[in-house]
């Protein structure tokens, strides 16, 4: 086995990234520690450091000194680090996230407003705060259920394979996605890529339907199963969800939505590639129609 002794500064640096984008937060021993003799060691050092006991009047100047000490410090500005601020409950944070989206005249005071936000603590993990990227005058928006490790890392949605795919995809039927808008509905990264909690996903939701309203797409299409659940309001996975024409509110408009399965659910089982293909042919159909009658 490799010691960290053994690394150079850089590879001990990408081992501890690769560490952190897998979700792990604490670093063990190779062997057990005794803790608890650990610190019987210290209470037994501190008590042969103690100073020897003082006499009465000793004790009385001591005590007359520490008092014009506190006094002196009681008269001066308080100088210490800031505290922490403690977290907002979560239905402060939801109203101080639909203020700050339903604020934003346009995707780019959106992202402004997303990237002051912070009431979600999911953006104290994440290196990046992914928005929405392509073309929003195309009428066609993509949308994600939260960033992979790679999209964190290079801030922007669909990244690395999952994205490689999703490029073919998308070729497949005649679009790239510089020609469309990505975008996910999560902006940060969960850690070790983790499930958003419902207070999570409360908080966040005021931004992606204000994407919505605010890129006015013609049809979107809903990558994996958080996704296609935050959406449709439906328990199911998205072998249920796919393949269906649904319908999404966003401020004054209605969309028609369809589900099909992520990239990265693709990559883990291949064999669903057929099912994706159906769902392509489907929205390129749509696509089509929404082509003819405008």
């Amino acid at each position: 086995m490799i010691s960290v002794n053994d690394l150079s500064p850089g590879e001990l640096a990408a081992l501890l990234h690769f560490h952190a984008d897998a979700g792990v937060e604490w670093l063990l021993e190779d062997e057990a520690v005794d803790r608890f003799a650990e610190f019987e060691a210290m209470k037994a050092a501190r008590r042969s450091a103690a100073p020897a006991p003082q006499a009465p009047e000793a004790r009385e100047t001591a005590s007359r000194a520490a008092t014009a000490s506190t006094q002196r410090g009681a008269a001066q500005p308080e100088r210490s680090a800031q505290r922490p601020q403690p977290a907002i409950p979560d239905s402060e944070a939801i109203q101080q996230a639909r203020f700050a989206a339903e604020s934003a005249r346009s995707l780019l005071e959106l992202k402004t407003a997303l990237e002051a936000f912070n009431g979600c603590n999911l953006k104290h993990s994440a290196r990046s705060t992914i928005f929405a990227s392509g073309d929003a005058a195309s009428g066609i928006m993509l949308i994600g259920s939260a960033p992979g490790a790679e999209d964190d890392r290079e801030g922007q949605p669909f990244a690395g394979r999952p994205g490689q795919l999703l490029d073919k995809m998308l070729a497949a039927i005649g679009l790239d996605r510089a020609g469309i808008l990505l975008t996910q509905v999560i902006p940060w990264r969960p850690p070790g890529n983790r499930v958003a909690s419902p207070a999570e996903m409360d908080i966040c939701r005021p931004f992606i339907e204000r994407q919505i309203a605010l890129a006015e797409p013609k049809v979107i299409l809903l990558l994996g199963n958080f996704a296609a659940r935050v959406f449709f309001g439906e328990g199911d996975t998205i072998h249920g969800l796919r393949g269906q024409w649904r319908e999404i509110a966003a401020g004054d408009r209605v969309v028609p939505a369809i589900a099909t399965l992520h990239p990265q659910d693709l990559l883990t089982a291949p064999v669903n590639k057929r099912l994706a293909w159906n769902d392509l042919l489907a929205f390129q159909e749509k696509l089509t129609e929404i082509n003819s009658a405008s």
